[in-house]
């Protein structure tokens, strides 16, 4: 059975695109199937895996807006991706009177469902329209969450929206788990939001080992290459290993 895990966090700059481009990588590297699915209109992970938005002919947006098949790129160190770019910021609006709009994403995902062991989707920065038809076509949902008190504050409203969507549109939705990220262990901060972060979340959900802030994740993102790629010694590789081989256990 494919495990298909949204990635969403509605607070930007907490590493949700790199986590799922490293955990999609280092899952491939396991020797699973994955695809990654970009349903956010900034494309960053489009952008991270070396396509450019902007000379895309289809994208997910045709695949939810018009219902044609998800558009798959092959063979990007070792997963395949399907691409969004801009136009997608015009879907939300567009579904706006459509029948079951809310099952566009998950219809699309079903198709090529068998062909994956893992399906990995980069949410936007929202609690929008795309979000929600990223969860709803989720069997599982990974939070990344920066260690900062502003970027934890906003969890009660992730996790409304997570309720919501079981209760409506996938009651069988669970949460993978709590990736703290840009961890500073210097920073008092840093680690007195960690520990809220263990302690409050811990019943909802796995709080993953924190991820260390690192410039590292940006320069290999701007080579367009996961940071094992890019440096293959670097200390958060192990972490991101370690995540990676949890989610080999969910089902």
């Amino acid at each position: 059975m494919s495990r298909i895990i949204a990635v969403f966090n509605q607070a930007g700059g907490v590493a949700k695109t790199t986590l799922t481009q490293n955990l999609g990588y280092h899952l491939a590297q396991l020797g699973h199937r994955v695809l990654l699915i970009d349903i956010d209109p900034q494309a960053s992970l489009t952008i991270f895996m070396g396509l450019v938005p902007r000379d895309l002919g289809q994208t997910v947006y045709h695949a939810i807006v018009d219902e044609l098949p998800l558009p798959i790129h092959e063979g990007i160190h070792g997963m395949d991706l399907a691409p969004a770019n801009i136009s997608l910021s015009t879907a939300e609006m567009q579904l706006v009177r459509e029948a079951m709009r809310d099952f566009r994403l998950k219809e699309a995902v079903d198709s090529v469902e068998h062909e994956y062991d893992f399906i990995l989707i980069d949410c936007p920065p929202s609690l929008g329209l795309l979000s929600y038809l990223a969860l709803v076509a989720a069997t599982h949902v990974l939070v990344p969450l920066e260690t900062h008190f502003k970027a934890f504050e906003g969890t009660g409203e992730l996790l409304k929206t997570v309720d919501t969507v079981r209760k409506k549109a996938n009651r069988k939705l669970q949460i993978a788990g709590f990736v703290p990220t840009k961890y500073d262990v210097r920073n008092s901060q840093d680690t007195r939001t960690l520990a809220a972060i263990t302690e409050q979340l811990a019943p909802a959900g796995t709080v993953f080992p924190p991820i260390p802030r690192s410039t590292a994740f940006v320069d290999a993102s701007e080579e367009r290459m996961p940071l094992a790629v890019y440096d293959h010694k670097h200390p958060s590789i192990q972490i991101l290993k370690k995540i990676a081989a949890s989610l080999e256990a969910l089902k």
